[in-house]
């Protein structure tokens, strides 16, 4: 990273927390930002708050809205939502040449394969991230789990060298980021996908944390019934995921999830906020479509929850 520069683009829970972790590290760290968030950073730094490595506030080389400004990056790391992707590739377009690693860890399918139509033949990698992360109302970002893990790859069809996925790797690790390179991407991306199409449902629907659906039976089971739907799309797509991740999943929200994390879909549509609604259940119900299957359970929660969305 000595002669690198990176922008983490997209500083809520996730990035804010992928971007305190790297400008703590390193010295050439940018973040784009707009408005009161970039006001915020420019007069106050970004502050963390981590159940694993503490507190402690963090400054970047440059926080600016405006992509010419900052010049052409090495590393960019996306995190923005899935509906800003079109509009967040034009206003970064300055900060990309042919050399750029492009790092998104957007929820949903399909994005790496949207951003290269976007934005051309640059390097875009595919990629995840497993955290318990959000902002607060000062921009400060919590980190309540004791995890935050980085899942990178290529799709089957884009192979590209592995020496790009090493130094992303040894890049973020060197952040005290843990970050895994998959062999099958694809499947890890369907992986988290499927309990996202239904955890981030059931909470919003129920307006409700882990704890609360715990305490319920009729929303455990509309939960399992939500997983195996997904599942279900999942392998007529022939993805390559587990024969039992149903339960896997299923077994993690009863047994191992934190009784106060919620999602960020609940957050969001109780806030007012735009949301990922289309990337879960619309997404997921085009798809199923596309391969003449029935999702019932998903169908209902998905016309039930645009009923009180905003957006």
């Amino acid at each position: 990273m000595n002669n690198k520069k990176l922008c983490v683009v997209g500083l809520g829970g996730v990035g804010g927390y992928l971007g305190c972790m790297l400008a703590h590290h390193y010295d050439n760290i940018y973040f784009f930002a707009r408005g009161e968030r970039l006001a915020s950073i420019k007069k106050n730094g970004l502050r963390l708050h981590s159940d694993a490595f503490g507190e402690f506030t963090t400054y970047p080389t440059m926080a600016s809205n405006n992509a010419k400004e900052m010049g052409v990056m090495d590393y960019i790391i996306l995190s923005v939502k899935n509906f800003s992707l079109e509009q967040v590739c034009a206003e970064i377009s300055t900060m990309i040449d042919e050399n750029t690693v492009i790092i998104p860890l957007l929820n949903g399918v399909n994005v790496s394969s949207n951003l290269r139509n976007l934005i051309g033949k640059v390097h875009v990698l595919d990629g995840l991230i497993y955290i318990t992360s959000g902002a607060s109302k000062d921009f400060s970002i919590h980190h309540t789990s004791p995890y935050g893990v980085v899942h990178i790859g290529y799709e089957r069809q884009n192979q590209c060298g592995e020496i790009i996925l090493l130094e992303v790797k040894k890049l973020l690790q060197g952040a005290n980021i843990t970050c895994i390179i998959e062999n099958d991407i694809e499947a890890a991306i369907w992986t988290k996908y499927i309990l996202n199409c239904a955890y981030n449902i059931v909470t919003a629907y129920y307006k409700a944390t882990t704890g609360d659906l715990r305490k319920n039976e009729i929303s455990m089971l509309q939960l399992k019934t939500l997983l195996a739907e997904a599942c279900s799309v999942a392998r007529s797509l022939k993805i390559n995921i587990a024969g039992d991740l149903e339960d896997i999943h299923f077994k993690h929200i009863l047994q191992n999830q934190s009784e106060s994390a919620t999602s960020s879909l609940n957050r969001d549509i109780i806030s007012g906020r735009q949301n990922e609604l289309e990337t879960f259940s619309g997404q997921l119900l085009k798809l199923a479509s596309s391969r003449c299957l029935k999702i019932p359970m998903t169908e209902f929660f998905y016309e039930e929850l645009k009923k009180v969305n905003k957006f």
